[in-house]
């Protein structure tokens, strides 16, 4: 059986030969110009809208200076929602009103300076509800837990959880998850992560590691 290709917007066929329009692949999804999202990447939602990018980052405005980069092979859950830089108001002088926002004055002294841009890495689960604070930089491998308010540096193949969300654990030692960024098994053809699922899934890092001299 073979995979989607990564320009398929609705990648899930159900038992009734139907097209699952809950769940996308978000690269095709979206056409944001601040936007950028590596292949493979799901999201998934119970009330699939019009606008993915627009339910995802809802204050990612096309006139914004910061960008939202997601990885390959990432998967987000129902009521993920990314708040990107713009959103941010002042906070350091009398007042926090945006008053720039009414006049249509986006660079006014009322409004804050552009903030920095949101990356995501590769093969990053985001649980149900989760919420990404402005400029959160999280790693490869990581899993954020359903509900958790994560901003700042996740570092790779940590799982993080609440709020304000903290690194509960890592998933395998500082020796394996240096190894499993160099195999980068997300950059590999998609035939061949296919035939070595096995491998992946069960985090055979022996054999990753000898797949990946093939490339």
């Amino acid at each position: 059986m073979s995979f989607p290709p990564p320009d398929t917007l609705h990648p899930v066929v159900l038992s009734d030969g139907h097209a699952h329009r809950g769940t996308v692949f978000l690269k095709p999804a979206i056409t944001h110009a601040r936007m950028d999202v590596g292949d493979y990447t799901y999201v998934s939602a119970f009330d699939p809208p019009d606008d993915w990018a627009a339910r995802l980052a809802p204050y990612l405005f096309d006139f914004s200076p910061e960008r939202l980069v997601i990885g390959k092979f990432c998967q987000i859950a129902d009521g993920v929602m990314f708040i990107t830089a713009s959103a941010n108001h002042r906070y350091d002088g009398a007042s926090s009103y945006p008053f720039g926002i009414f006049t249509g004055q986006h660079d006014s002294p009322s409004m804050p300076d552009a903030g920095p841009d949101t990356i995501i890495g590769n093969d990053v689960w985001i649980g149900q509800g989760a919420k990404i604070l402005p400029g959160a930089r999280i790693g490869n491998g990581v899993i954020v837990g359903a509900g958790a308010v994560v901003a700042g540096y996740v570092p790779p193949y940590a799982i993080v959880a609440g709020n304000p969300g903290s690194v509960r654990r890592l998933r395998f030692d500082a020796d394996d998850i240096a190894k499993l960024n160099a195999i980068a098994w997300w950059d590999w053809p998609i035939e061949a992560i296919i035939q070595n699922e096995a491998s992946i899934a069960q985090a055979d890092i022996a054999r990753l590691l000898a797949v990946t001299t093939a490339f």
